[in-house]
């Protein structure tokens, strides 16, 4: 998974944990290639932005990339994806593990990872779950920071084609098992992506401060440098965006846990209107 999704719920102390991709130039002369990475669409492109305040919050603009919530866009998982590793396709974006964003995010998935079973967990030790079992620790931004366990081929929840299990992580699988959207079992960096979610204070000229959140695409860039090397990316390929319906309706519950309700239904009320009228500057791999 990504290093970290850049904020998390809506408390102030995971609003100022933004993190700030590196940008690395994208070649614009690829050799000719089999690989799946050569349908997809170039990362700059013209995109079309609304701006509105937070109805319960006057300080908290919310900016939001309508080129991207407009798009078709669906995770398809075990339905055609590539991966983001060569020849590792039934593994899509889960072979790194997946960092947590801080303590909350680990204790509210811990409490999780005790009522998986050998039934939905196919990793699962046949014991009660130890810390040991599924996380370890790696070095990001020069300090060592908690993640989901990373095994030689995927994240240490993710049940493989061929298991009693079922292919696909079982942290999900317990969700859909309760009744439950996944976002409340999964790591955030997992339930959120590829929804990118920056914030940041902003002086504006009257001195008066602003917090501006920004929802947009987590493309390659989202990933740091190693974004580029990835064997493909579903953001940019077509073969991705083939929703019946726009992206800001389909992962309606994820941007609600990201903005709030109401934040959520004043965009989806400017979503529409503009979907409405046509986009001047749709996502290309939706079209």
């Amino acid at each position: 998974m990504p290093q970290s999704k850049s904020g998390s719920k809506s408390s102030k102390s995971k609003s100022n944990k933004s993190r700030t991709p590196v940008d690395v130039p994208f070649p614009t002369n690829r050799p000719a290639t089999t690989s799946p990475s050569a349908r997809e669409v170039p990362l700059d492109f013209p995109r079309e932005w609304i701006e509105f305040f937070d109805p319960d919050n006057p300080s908290h603009l919310i900016r939001a990339d309508m080129t991207w919530l407009g798009s078709r866009w669906t995770c398809i998982f075990g339905a055609g994806c590539h991966g983001i590793i060569k020849d590792r396709a039934d593994e899509g974006c889960c072979s790194h593990g997946a960092y947590f964003t801080d303590k909350d995010d680990q204790k509210r998935v811990k409490g999780f990872v005790k009522q998986l079973t050998p039934a939905n967990w196919e990793r699962h030790p046949g014991r009660a779950v130890t810390k040991n079992d599924w996380v370890e620790y790696d070095e990001l931004d020069g300090e060592q920071r908690a993640k989901t366990k990373a095994l030689d081929d995927g994240c240490v929840f993710l049940n493989r084609r061929g298991s009693e299990q079922g292919l696909g992580c079982a942290l999900h699988k317990l969700a859909l098992e309760q009744g439950r959207h996944p976002l409340e079992t999964k790591p955030d960096v997992c339930w959120q992506l590829p929804m990118r979610r920056t914030q940041e204070w902003v002086t504006r000229p009257d001195d008066t401060k602003i917090l501006v959140s920004s929802l947009e695409e987590f493309d390659r860039r989202g990933w740091g440098e190693g974004g580029h090397d990835l064997h493909w990316w579903c953001t940019s390929s077509p073969e991705a965006h083939v929703a019946n319906e726009a992206l800001y309706i389909t992962y309606a519950a994820e941007i609600i846990a990201l903005i709030g309700q109401n934040a959520y239904d004043a965009l989806a009320t400017l979503a529409k209107e503009r979907l409405d009228r046509g986009l001047v500057a749709p996502h290309p791999a939706s079209l």
